[in-house]
């Protein structure tokens, strides 16, 4: 596999996500620079999840690591930090850093967000449950509210208040997908729920690895859709304070984030039987109802 090809392999992810990420109705810079911030924030959960195609030999290579490294996520995610940093002071090696290297120069990109994306998923090596909902915070603010402040940076439109609105929506969208993936995030040893609300419920790891949610399980997911929701809300009103097409597009996060509460709601919160996924026809319903509240 190329480079070329490992790229293309890594953006065709996009499709699959809650919510558009670059979709044709953004001016086409804006596009190219979106997808090359998607690149690198979908590499880096490739890299902490195991998930590189082929098995990641061709991305160490591409680090300039040994084919065998691929193996050691700790060993990938300090050779991807290693290489992230050539971004801002040198020339990157592999691909999907090459291609984001115009935009961080276009709009003088720091390096703090991308580092906070690498950091959430060197926490996902060693910390497997999170105690308490605050302690899962934390993990989102390098998780997931990164990728917001790029976009408002790209955009040219952040100011403090877009950033705190923006965070919520991430951070929204970051717990949202972890109640789809429960099953999934189980058989990979990591556990979302906030241990503490998990006890509130009366609901414990074998409840988790059921074919099915039972009752205890269900309101557990619902208590923590709640609070996506919530998050959702207070986020929103980002989708206002901004016109044209980058309205459009954030009004895709947050209905896209709508949409995906609404399927996980319709399963009846079984998030374990199979994962809740929004239908086009959902996210499009939803994208309307956030144009029109924020209008």
């Amino acid at each position: 596999m190329t480079g070329d090809d490992t790229s293309r392999a890594v953006l065709d992810k996009a499709a699959r996500e809650n919510f558009p990420v670059a979709p044709v109705f953004l001016p086409r810079a804006w596009r190219r620079d979106l997808m090359a911030v998607y690149g690198f924030a979908r590499l880096v959960d490739d890299i902490g999840d195991g998930d590189l195609a082929a098995g990641g030999r061709n991305d160490a290579v591409l680090l300039g690591l040994d084919a065998d490294t691929a193996d050691d996520r700790i060993a990938m995610l300090d050779g991807f930090e290693a290489d992230l940093r050539r971004v801002f002071d040198g020339t990157p090696r592999h691909p999907l850093l090459t291609a984001l290297q115009p935009t961080v120069r276009k709009h003088s990109l720091t390096p703090e967000p991308f580092l906070g994306l690498i950091a959430a998923n060197r926490q996902d090596q060693q910390v497997r449950r999170y105690p308490a909902y605050g302690d899962l915070l934390a993990y989102c603010e390098l998780s997931a509210n990164p990728v917001g402040r790029l976009v408002l940076s790209i955009t040219g439109t952040s100011t403090p208040e877009r950033i705190r609105r923006s965070d919520a929506v991430c951070t929204a969208l970051q717990i949202v997908e972890h109640l789809q993936d429960v099953a999934e995030d189980l058989g990979r040893d990591r556990i979302y729920l906030p241990a503490e609300d998990m006890k509130r419920f009366s609901v414990d790891e074998a409840d988790l690895a059921a074919p099915s949610a039972g009752p205890q399980v269900r309101e557990l997911v619902a208590f923590e859709a709640e609070r996506a929701r919530e998050l959702l809300a207070e986020g929103t009103p980002l989708v206002g304070s901004v016109r044209g097409r980058l309205r459009l597009l954030l009004a895709g996060f947050v209905g896209g984030g709508r949409a995906a509460l609404r399927a996980v709601a319709e399963a009846g919160y079984d998030v374990l039987a199979k994962s809740p996924k929004a239908t086009k026809s959902s996210l499009l319903r939803e994208v309307g109802s956030t144009l029109r509240r924020e209008g």
